[in-house]
């Protein structure tokens, strides 16, 4: 029983290391795209040490508002993650910018290798997140200068719910946190998931469900 007990921990801890970036062994590692004079670490080769400069930990921009306007939900997102911010590779996390035209909406949607911490910066959110089963749903009402966070793998959204345009920033714990909006997941995945599977599984017709699937 023991060893059963000391094995189930052992799992238990591992499982639980595993569901976060890995601490680094360096000081930093720059990603690069090249594999020349370079060492793979966690999904990036590293840069040779002896060729990093202060602006492979630089990035500007996010003081420019995002355009809501090309967005049919009026919201938009500008992820700063190891993609866009070479020097973040290996360190665990990102940055992101979201605007929001009035009555704007970033949809429900997961991160599956992030917890996310919201700060708003302007206007009014109203802001969620459901457990997993038998979700519960958290939501609140935000304004200038409150903190939300959502737990990472968590189904959440923000919802601007003024008159004016909103904005928050929000910081999470990966470098690449990953994104998977449901609607556009379900309904819109390539291959389409088959009519029956959604239409039994949202106890639809299956006419809404192809309705749906068109829309994305």
């Amino acid at each position: 029983m023991t060893k059963f007990v000391i094995v189930a921990i052992l799992a238990l801890a591992a499982s639980l290391v595993s569901a976060y970036d890995p601490s680094p062994l360096q000081d930093f590692c720059v990603a690069v795209n090249y594999t020349d004079s370079a060492v793979f670490v966690n999904g990036k080769f590293c840069k040779d040490v002896a060729t990093v400069t202060a602006n492979d930990f630089f990035f500007s921009g996010l003081n420019i508002p995002g355009n809501t306007a090309a967005s049919k939900l009026g919201s938009s997102v500008n992820l700063v993650n190891v993609d866009k911010l070479v020097g973040l590779n290996t360190l665990g996390i990102s940055l992101a910018r979201l605007d929001f035209a009035s009555y704007g909406l970033n949809p429900p949607h997961i991160h599956p290798r992030g917890t996310e911490l919201l700060v708003v910066m302007e206007g009014t959110l109203l802001v969620g997140f459901v457990t997993s089963n038998p979700n519960k749903l958290f939501t609140k009402v935000l304004n200038k200068g409150d903190v939300f966070v959502f737990p990472v793998g968590l189904i959440h959204f923000q919802f601007n719910i003024g008159q004016t345009n909103a904005v928050a920033f929000a910081s999470l714990n990966s470098q690449n946190p990953g994104l998977i909006t449901i609607a556009n997941a379900i309904f819109g995945s390539n291959p389409p998931i088959n009519l029956d599977v959604l239409a039994k599984a949202f106890q639809l017709d299956k006419n809404v469900v192809d309705y749906l699937q068109k829309q994305f």
